[in-house]
């Protein structure tokens, strides 16, 4: 891993709350994810289970994390479950976790051998009533293919048929999308290292840069400041490709009187930023550029007034569509006609703002949590309404990242410029 070693309190205190959630005498089995091949001999680099990152910090392939709570043997309440170094293989793809540094890591004091897990695994089994398995139940999933998790399921419930079991995942939905101080302070660093590429493309960006060498400059500053590599695929889009939502060509030149929109984020302890910012490429906004990137910036700031414990997704996004109306409608997008006609399951407004204001943010880009309940304090997410106007060929969207606390919200970005007149005397310098 490029990054620094990370605080173990963090996924011990992860484990805590898994295990809190327990029914009494279960055990709980998470397996990590599948290597996948790509063409050839190849493969993807690999991925960890967000879940097993979240209850361990270990990124290595073919690792499990159980937990039994209630295990006669204190020794196996908790066990990491990892592949036994081999010389061979180490020669060929690396060093694998020795015990103490998987030790230092997780926090979890009894590290067992995956060729050696079977063995254990039976008894203990035989001991609990109820078997916890963990599946991917993020609602954005759409992945058909049968993963290993899935695999797992059908294996344990193939060999243990009497037992009752039970989804972790309704329970990591609840926790992961509580973020505990620990977790915000590895977030705020991939923000840090967000914050400082950002700054740097300021002072790059001009009319005849091309977006790949503006996709290259984030690459090499996520790098040399100790971050994983990027988030997501970062999105620099220049003139009309800013309506594009998840446009990642990236290939086409940045002219002179356009705006650029990027959406970038750097991932470090395997925690993610999400940051959007729209900025002239010559440096300076027109007049009717500036009045569109403040209503948006408007929109932005409103929407961060709303997000509070108590409020529903739907609701916050119904009053942010309320505002957004009464914006389009100051800068001549709508007419009042177009407000009075419309179709209420498709409001005149989204045809320039046609996605979601916010989503959470944390182990994954599009993190788990609720989406019909009503918010919680402790919960991280973006905020990022988007003006999109095809007739201007113009697109612009702000976004920031926002911990939801019992004293008020805090901006993670409130470092990073945001105004028009910041980031034009940033341009200038």
């Amino acid at each position: 891993m490029k990054y620094l070693p990370l605080n173990s309190a963090l996924f011990v205190q992860n484990r805590e709350r898994f295990t809190a959630r327990m029914k009494k005498n279960s055990i709980a089995i998470f397996v990590s994810n599948d290597e996948v091949p790509v063409n050839g001999d190849a493969i993807y680099p690999f991925k960890q289970n967000s879940d097993l990152f979240w209850l361990s910090g270990i990124t290595q392939e073919d690792s499990m994390v159980v937990l039994f709570p209630d295990n006669p043997d204190p020794k196996y309440r908790e066990v990491l479950v990892l592949v036994r170094p081999n010389e061979l293989k180490e020669k060929w793809d690396g060093k694998r976790l020795r015990v103490k540094e998987a030790q230092d890591t997780s926090g979890i004091k009894t590290i067992v051998w995956l060729d050696s897990i079977d063995g254990l695994l039976q008894p203990w089994i035989h001991l609990a009533d109820t078997i916890y398995l963990d599946t991917n139940e993020n609602d954005r999933k759409a992945n058909l293919v049968r993963s290993r998790d899935y695999r797992f399921v059908d294996e344990m419930q193939a060999r243990y048929p009497l037992h009752q079991y039970e989804r972790a995942a309704r329970i990591m939905k609840d926790l992961r999308g509580i973020k505990t101080a620990l977790e915000v302070e590895v977030l705020q660093k991939a923000i840090d290292i967000t914050e400082a590429t950002f700054r740097r493309l300021l002072k790059f960006i001009k009319p005849g840069v091309m977006e790949y060498e503006i996709e290259a400059e984030i690459f090499h500053s996520f790098l040399s400041q100790r971050a994983t590599g990027p988030a997501y695929g970062s999105i620099i889009a220049s003139g009309d490709r800013a309506r594009t939502l998840h446009y990642v060509s990236n290939s086409e030149e940045c002219k002179d009187g356009e705006l650029i929109l990027m959406d970038f984020g750097a991932e470090y302890g395997g925690y993610n930023a999400d940051l959007t910012r729209t900025v002239p490429v010559n440096g300076k906004f027109t007049r009717r550029q500036r009045t569109v990137y403040n209503a948006c910036l408007h929109l932005h700031d409103y929407a961060k007034s709303l997000l509070k414990p108590g409020i529903s997704i739907i609701d916050y996004t119904d009053k942010v569509g309320e505002e957004a109306t009464q914006q389009f409608l100051k800068i001549g997008l709508l007419k009042k006609t177009d407000v009075k006609n419309e179709d209420p399951e498709n409001r005149a407004y989204r045809k320039y703002l046609y996605h979601g204001i916010s989503h959470h943010l944390g182990v994954d880009v599009h993190d788990l949590g609720t989406r019909t309940e009503p918010i919680k304090a402790g919960m991280v997410f973006t905020v990022e309404p988007g003006i999109y106007i095809e007739e201007e060929q113009m697109g612009i969207r702000i976004e920031n990242n926002i911990w939801i606390t019992k004293n008020g919200n805090k901006d993670l970005f409130k470092n990073i410029p945001i105004t028009a007149d910041e980031i034009e005397a940033l341009m200038k310098k």
